[in-house]
């Protein structure tokens, strides 16, 4: 029989999170539903677990933390995570289910933007710091994912036991997407029905703050896993005034046999210095980059023998 854990993090959500269990129990009877509380100081857990859910409790703030405690401690052939707010309908789940069971997708992801997201939410800002998410990621990757942020996603075994979380808050989904695409796992996506939080439930999310650190997630995650890239680009931002700086006295000796803009000369020499230093760098750690995509397929290979082995016991 198929293993499925639902996933729900939750934090101070009283008011949403006994539907959200219910609705998936409906949707996917036979999942086990986990609830994993993040220091609520309300019924959360209350809720959760009069509505049948096993409540686990992470006392570590931040969506991240709780998201490494789930991949850590549950075991099972297929996830669904979904968020507590009851912005996600649960009625995709058991499509998502079926792509990593029978298709052997390693994320599928609940892509939002592409249907009812933005005319639930109401947060103009929030729309816009999708698209330029998303943009971005695309860009860099060479993708095209359609939503990069969203909570509702299902995963593989192989999936969650290889990934390796580093935030701490909500740029998890971020980061969850980014190392799907290096890693070239299986992605599929599904078009979902989103709706709105209720008036009277604030979002947790804060534009701003959230915003600034999924951006900087994003270049952190491009340093790391595509640092030719990321390195390249600072060593042409240094080698562009470097070029300028030598060429100026150069020209000017040429035609004088003197060299009077010895400053400019120094500079040029230092950005060129700098920009080799940068070029270097980025081939080192393209190195170190690809040894690890390597690392990670023996990985992936050692998890599926592991994996039969028991299934055989």
């Amino acid at each position: 029989m198929v293993k499925i854990a639902v996933l729900i993090p939750a934090f101070n959500e009283e008011k949403a999170v006994g539907q959200v269990v219910r609705d998936y129990q409906k949707a996917i009877p036979q999942a086990t539903v986990y609830v994993y509380d993040n220091n609520s100081t309300d019924r959360t857990s209350e809720i959760a677990k009069k509505a049948g859910a096993t409540v686990v409790f992470e006392p570590r703030q931040g969506k991240g933390n709780v998201i490494r405690s789930m991949f850590r401690q549950i075991d099972a052939d297929a996830y669904v995570m979904t968020d507590a707010d009851n912005t996600y309908p649960a009625e995709h789940a058991k499509q998502m289910v079926d792509l990593v069971v029978n298709q052997k997708f390693d994320m599928v992801i609940g892509d939002r933007l592409s249907s009812t997201y933005f005319q639930e939410n109401k947060r103009p800002f929030h729309n816009t710091g999708n698209r330029l998410v998303r943009w971005l990621i695309n860009l860099l990757f060479r993708s095209r994912v359609k939503d990069i942020m969203t909570g509702s996603r299902a995963f593989s075994y192989d999936f969650v036991k290889t990934f390796p979380v580093l935030s701490k808050g909500f740029e998890i989904e971020t980061e969850m997407t980014i190392h799907a695409l290096d890693k070239n796992m299986l992605i599929k996506e599904v078009p979902i029905d989103y709706r709105d939080r209720a008036p009277d439930d604030p979002s947790k999310l804060n534009t701003t703050t959230d915003g600034i650190k999924v951006i900087k997630m994003i270049f952190l995650l491009v340093k790391e896993y595509k640092p030719l890239f990321f390195f390249g680009w600072i060593s042409l931002i240094f080698a562009i005034p470097g070029t300028i700086g030598i060429l100026i006295p150069m020209v000017e000796f040429w035609f004088t046999h003197y060299v009077t803009k010895m400053p400019t000369l120094m500079v040029g020499i230092l950005c060129m210095i700098l920009a080799l230093l940068s070029l270097t760098t980025g081939l080192i750690l393209d190195v170190v980059a690809r040894k690890n995509r390597q690392q990670f397929e023996i990985s992936l290979n050692v998890i599926e023998g592991l994996r039969k082995f028991h299934s055989n016991l």
